[in-house]
């Protein structure tokens, strides 16, 4: 390849994560949501259902919209070169100061596919 391919390659890509915008959550408590890292306060509880309703709205956006729209995730799981989960805990997780688990906690997972685009969103107890 030549170098101005590689070039053209690199600033296509980073004109399209620069561009990547924070995403409409409805009536979801957005700054409740982002300080409540891990689920430990029980604030993201609140927005489920709401959640439930607008999760499909998210199917097709990248990682960078994801971040900027909810936050980091509370913990990122790369299953092999070709999807990535993004966790973000709705109950307190075992990440939680005092906070013993007796069973594991509800979360949202969104799945990303190889081109970082979510191709899945879940909101479960189980891991992937």
């Amino acid at each position: 390849m030549n170098k101005s391919f590689l070039l053209l390659s690199a600033l296509v890509l980073s004109f399209a994560f620069s561009c990547s915008s924070k995403r409409d959550t409805g009536s979801m408590n957005i700054e409740n949501w982002k300080a409540d890292h891990y689920g430990c306060k029980g604030l993201r509880m609140q927005d489920l259902e709401e959640l439930e309703r607008i999760k499909h709205s998210f199917l097709g956006i990248d990682n960078q919209a994801l971040i900027k729209t909810f936050g980091r995730p509370d913990r990122v799981e790369l299953v092999d070169k070709s999807q990535t989960f993004f966790f973000y805990f709705l109950e307190p997780s075992n990440a939680c100061d005092g906070v013993e688990i007796e069973k594991e906690p509800l979360r949202v997972l969104f799945r990303l596919n190889a081109i970082s685009k979510v191709s899945e969103v879940t909101i479960t107890t189980q891991n992937p």
